[in-house]
């Protein structure tokens, strides 16, 4: 009778153990779920890592997108003013037809880099911070306001890069040599220097010169691939380093992103001080070549002139 016992326990003890390790298997723990996994933005959000251009007429028309939100991302200490945000987005109602165009800020942590290489460190902390992605009619954009300048910068042989547009919904702007050089002018404000980089930058997401917005006239400066050959102009070719690829930080930066401009902060500024001269805006604005093609690809047509 006691070996009966004794078997019968041995055996509910091997089916009760097999019954354990089935349902083991079959729910694994949360260290096991591969859907615990991060998954790289690259993977989820593929529309948002295309190249400068390719967003072009989503940006101006609302074939796709209705709405834009922008994600302005800033290192504390540097949020850009507020008066070169209001301009931002009254630009971007000049020549888009977006309903809704919303400021999302996020204000990060300084990486702590004396200076800032593209593939080394500004497309990896776009992947690390960026919150705002395409969704449903919505189109997102990230804009990165640094703390530290490009790699490369020389101030003292006038080697400054303002901003530079890298993907079809990112750019960066260098908000420390921004502040540096509006202190270095006279008859300049920050926000002269913020807004005229913005929008320099953001033609270029909007396609201008040839970079997924054609020219309905011919208007791109031979030397200067994208840039205009209209003086003055917003986009005008001066305003990029040499014309030819001298940028520090299209020179220096080495792997698979590549700024499709890089401006110069020296030539803007400039450029900038000579419009203030003459009673003009600081910033300046897009030739009517520029808004044309910007017209032609689905954006509202100017009636400011």
């Amino acid at each position: 009778m006691k070996k009966s016992v004794i078997l019968f326990l041995s055996l509910f003890l091997i089916v009760f153990l097999a019954c354990s390790k089935s349902a083991s298997d079959d729910n694994p723990t949360p260290d096991d779920d591969q859907s615990q996994v991060p998954q790289n933005p690259q993977q989820l959000f593929p529309a948002n890592f295309r190249a400068t251009g390719s967003s072009a007429n989503d940006i101006l028309s609302n074939t796709n997108f209705d709405n834009l939100k922008i994600e302005i991302a800033y290192v504390t200490g540097f949020r850009p003013t507020q008066a070169a945000m209001d301009q931002f987005q009254d630009f971007l109602r000049r020549f888009t037809f977006k309903g809704t165009i919303e400021l999302i800020f996020n204000e990060l942590p300084s990486p702590n880099k004396e200076s800032l290489n593209l593939n080394d460190d500004i497309g990896p902390l776009e992947i690390e911070n960026r919150t705002v992605y395409n969704d449903g009619r919505t189109l997102g954009i990230y804009i990165y306001f640094a703390d530290a300048p490009s790699e490369g910068d020389d101030l003292d042989e006038g080697l400054v890069t303002l901003g530079a547009v890298y993907r079809n919904t990112s750019m960066i702007i260098f908000e420390k040599t921004v502040k540096t050089l509006a202190d270095r002018a006279n008859s300049l404000e920050d926000e002269d220097v913020e807004i005229a980089t913005l929008n320099h930058e953001f033609g270029h997401l909007m396609g201008l010169v040839n970079l997924g917005t054609d020219a309905v006239n011919d208007h791109e400066d031979t030397d200067s691939d994208n840039h205009c050959n209209v003086d003055p102009c917003l986009m005008r070719a001066e305003l990029e380093f040499g014309g030819a690829g001298k940028s520090p930080l299209q020179t220096l930066s080495k792997g698979d992103l590549h700024s499709s401009c890089t401006l110069d902060g020296m030539g803007l500024l400039k450029q900038m001080e000579a419009n203030v001269s003459r009673g003009a805006a600081a910033a300046p604005d897009l030739d009517a070549e520029c808004q044309l093609d910007l017209e032609t690809n689905g954006g509202r047509p100017n009636t400011n002139g």
